[in-house]
């Protein structure tokens, strides 16, 4: 018994893939699909915990954000022209004029993005992600992580400008209370619930 075969639009055209070519994937494409080091990334199924998750994040941010703030999920950011992300969480300053077909923000409009750890995506949630976010100027970081079975834990990270790199500034498994980017308070123990 043969695999069926990989759809046309799978294989990248001449140039290699670029930010802009996810625009352009058909209908038939999986939904979720982010463009690192210039390499398609089909995301896995979600777990349980990290639906339940996400979702509350979200729930929570959208709720507590000031006038002119944001908050979506799985939406991508254009870091450049092969880097195209999909961060969990994404929290970014509104434009003046709202654009209802937009696919993607650029890093200077987001203030925060979160990465919730799937065991496939360990790695880049990790390592490749938050150095990219980094370089790219996001001021904002959180990574979430089960620390224990069905209990998350945030770690806080804070971009520091003159290096351009992450520093952890608080882990959170109980309550998340933040200032930046905007006064910030997170029941952590309910998110999974």
């Amino acid at each position: 018994m043969s695999a069926d075969p990989l759809p046309d639009w799978f294989f990248p055209p001449p140039e290699g893939w670029t930010a802009d070519d996810l625009d352009r994937l058909p209908p038939s494409a999986p939904s979720h699909i982010e463009l690192i080091d210039g390499a398609l990334i089909v995301t896995a199924p979600q777990r349980s915990f990290h639906a339940n998750v996400m979702n509350r994040l979200w729930a929570d941010l959208d709720a507590q954000a000031p006038e002119g703030i944001g908050v979506q999920t799985q939406m991508t950011v254009k870091l450049g022209e092969r880097q195209r992300p999909e961060p969990d969480v994404l929290v970014f300053r509104r434009p003046e004029q709202d654009d209802s077909s937009r696919t993607y923000y650029l890093p200077e409009d987001v203030l925060l993005m979160v990465e919730i750890v799937s065991p496939e995506s360990e790695e880049r949630d990790r390592k490749t992600k938050p150095i990219k976010y980094a370089e790219a100027g996001i001021p904002h970081f959180w990574l979430v992580e089960e620390e224990s079975p069905g209990s998350p834990e945030i770690r806080v990270y804070e971009l520091d400008r003159v290096t351009q790199r992450y520093t952890c500034t608080s882990i959170a498994r109980e309550v998340l209370k933040l200032s930046v980017p905007f006064p910030i308070a997170i029941d952590v123990r309910r998110l999974n619930r």
